[in-house]
């Protein structure tokens, strides 16, 4: 309290005893015990308005003895039970959590992990994930500027997260104790299988497969992947104590159309205690790419056939070459090539307003370039009679596609009518023009993209000597053929915009986390935060359905559907409003990460107990644990004193007193005829 606060407090002394003997005893003609008492009350409230007003801040000291922490950390994942060391860490837990020295000494902590970390006394070994870099980052948050020693109970086979050795801060100490048995079994496992999610159809895809072998004797195996009964892929493979891991490349057939579910496994005439990680099955969706494409031509010309070939140098193109009189429907088409559109290509125009075909116009110097201003307004032409050569000129800043420089300003010149071209609304150009390394300012291929609809225009004939040239050049058609096939994929994919759209794996691992999002459009394709969203997940075989809300998060709605069995699902996700739907499916694979160990990871273990100045502990040793933590000086409790200021204001028994006094003294001067 300040020295002006007590002059304050003084003067309000003064001022409230003034005023009390002023009213009731400076002209009293009678000086009895009543005016004692009302000048008693009336004293009172003076003195504690005044304190009120003044304010002053009451210090209280006291003191606290701070303990050092003692996080006591148990794996609470799976793969504890199949090591068979559930009882051991039960057993640990309850002789390090219950010591009264430790407790004494320290504060302890009780936690669990899995996939996740949370404070908790009890453990059911459940976990499908083991992640101890998540133990390393919540220990930081939750002891911030502190130096303590953590009791690690696992068998430190992690299976998400970063690597956790480096996790963990160095100057706080790290005391694994070592759970499951840690002699070495032979064992053969596939550890990690790499593949892509898609293939095509009727091409093959690689998968790169880590075979590993812990033993101490040469040792011969097979190696397989198959499909059902079918196996795909068969070759020996051999270990020995010096050559533990093996890498294997394989090229498998992607024959079937959709969800794919293959098998790899490994065995040997050796005994094994764990075959559960002999095998790991995998998945890739074969996607069905045929695309039917129909050369549209009134006349003849090479650039026919040298389309024809790149286009058909994918398996999955196939293309038919047509007159625009013949043309009798266009559903049996995913992408429309007009070649010199003229007059005749009237009813194909028309016929392809109501199928909504995506377009690739080539022009030249037999083009009807008024006829074709009638039929789209992508670009405008004001052509004359003349014929001009036109070179390319590459634009790297194209964003539509990847594409690479073929040396395009190197290729021979296309042949098209003189004139200007001017573009209209979404229009992205891959090649301008140029007349004899005068830029033209206008495209020579160019792209379009209207509501939904995607055209390509190529603005000249004799497209046949650029693929030449790119053979001259590499010694090989095929950089001109991917050229000209991404152009057709750009064309026979279309992004129309959907109201409602899904976000989710074909496939996941059992164990993982299921997350599905979603975002719902309103018409004028805004996010929509009021939307409704849920979903139906259905198990295939057995029938049974579960439906679930999803939640609103950051321009997403969100669903987590794990605990579902291994199986295959088909869902529904509907917007309540609207009755907008989206279906689709995905399988869960059979896959127990947690099963794939047949020791501790005792070499991490004692890593991290290095990098932290720690020690590994097995539990026969946990009361040299116990004993080395009491001993560490390092540990010792704090006393901490704590202040504690409180303004008077807050005091609420002061206002319930003034309060009190007001009341006594005009009850007391009411009863007896004071006022």
């Amino acid at each position: 309290m300040t020295t002006n606060t007590i002059l304050f407090l003084l003067l309000s002394l003064v001022i409230a005893s003034g005023l009390s003997f002023f009213q009731y005893y400076f002209k009293a003609k009678t000086k009895s015990n009543l005016y004692l008492v009302l000048a008693f009350f009336r004293f009172v409230s003076i003195f504690g308005i005044m304190l009120l007003l003044i304010n002053p801040i009451i210090s209280r000291k006291t003191f606290e003895i701070i303990k050092t922490p003692l996080p006591i950390v148990v794996d609470n994942s799976s793969s504890i039970i199949d090591l068979k060391a559930k009882e051991t860490t039960l057993e640990l837990y309850k002789k390090l959590f219950q010591n009264k020295d430790l407790q004494e000494k320290f504060d302890v902590q009780s936690y669990r992990f899995e996939g996740d970390f949370q404070q908790s006394e009890e453990f059911n070994f459940k976990g499908t994930q083991t992640n101890i870099d998540e133990v390393a980052k919540n220990l930081k948050s939750i002891y911030k500027n502190i130096t303590f020693p953590t009791v690690l109970i696992t068998d430190g086979n992690q299976t998400s997260g970063n690597d956790y050795v480096f996790s963990f801060d160095k100057n706080n100490k790290i005391y694994p104790v070592v759970v499951g048995d840690t002699t070495k079994f032979l064992d053969l496992k596939v550890s990690q299988l790499n593949v892509n999610k898609y293939a095509f159809h009727k091409n093959k895809f690689p998968a790169e497969v880590f075979l590993q072998y812990s033993g101490n004797k040469t040792t011969i195996a097979d190696f397989s992947i198959s499909q059902g009964n079918s196996v795909l892929s068969k070759q020996v493979v051999s270990f020995s104590p010096s050559k533990k891991s093996v890498i294997l490349n394989v090229l498998l057939p992607a024959d079937k159309v959709g969800l794919q579910v293959f098998k790899a496994s490994i065995s040997s005439k050796e005994k094994e205690k764990n075959t559960y990680n002999n095998t790991k099955n995998f998945a890739v969706e074969i996607i069905d790419q045929k695309t039917n494409v129909a050369i549209i031509s009134a006349i003849n010309h090479p650039d026919i056939g040298a389309l024809k070939r790149s286009i058909e140098s994918n398996a999955q193109r196939k293309v038919i070459i047509v007159n625009p009189i013949e043309v009798k429907s266009l559903q049996d088409y995913n992408v429309l090539i007009l070649y010199q559109p003229m007059t005749e290509f009237k009813s194909v125009f028309e016929s392809n307003k109501l199928a909504g075909i995506n377009t690739f116009i080539i022009t030249g110097t037999n083009t009807d370039f008024n006829f074709l201003n009638q039929q789209q307004n992508n670009l405008v032409f004001k052509m004359s009679g003349q014929k001009e050569d036109y070179l390319a000129d590459f634009n790297s800043q194209f964003n539509l596609f990847a594409i690479d420089n073929l040396g395009f300003e190197n290729f021979p010149p296309l042949q098209n009518a003189f004139g200007t071209v001017t573009t209209n609304g979404n229009v992205s150009t891959l090649l301008s023009s140029k007349i004899r390394n005068i830029a033209t300012n206008s495209p020579l291929l160019t792209f379009a993209e209207n509501q939904g609809k995607r055209s390509a225009f190529l603005l000249g004939e004799n497209i046949w000597k650029w693929r030449l040239q790119s053979h001259i050049d590499n010694q090989s058609f095929e950089k001109f053929d991917v050229f000209v096939d991404k152009i057709i994929q750009f064309l026979a994919s279309n992004n129309s915009k959907k109201s409602l759209v899904v976000n989710h794996e074909n496939f996941y691992n059992s164990g993982e986390s299921i997350e599905i999002s979603a975002q719902y459009f309103n018409k004028n394709y805004e996010f929509d935060e009021k939307a409704r969203l849920t979903i139906s997940v259905a198990n295939v075989k057995t029938r049974q359905t579960k439906n679930y809300d999803l939640l609103k998060g950051n321009n997403s709605f969100k669903v987590n559907l794990d605990g579902l069995l291994a199986g295959q699902y088909n869902f529904s996700v509907k917007e309540l409003n609207s009755n907008t739907t989206y279906n689709s499916h995905f399988e869960i694979l059979d896959f127990d990460i947690e099963k794939q160990f047949v020791n501790p990871d005792v070499t991490k273990l004692n890593q991290l107990a290095s990098q932290t100045q720690g020690k590994v502990y097995y539990p026969n040793q946990v009361d040299g644990l116990i004993k080395s933590l009491l001993e560490n000086k390092n540990y010792k409790a704090v006393q901490k004193s704590i202040i504690t200021k409180t303004p008077l204001i807050d005091w609420v028994w002061l206002l319930i007193l003034i309060a009190i006094s007001l009341s006594a003294e005009w009850f007391i001067r009411k009863y007896n005829g004071m006022l």
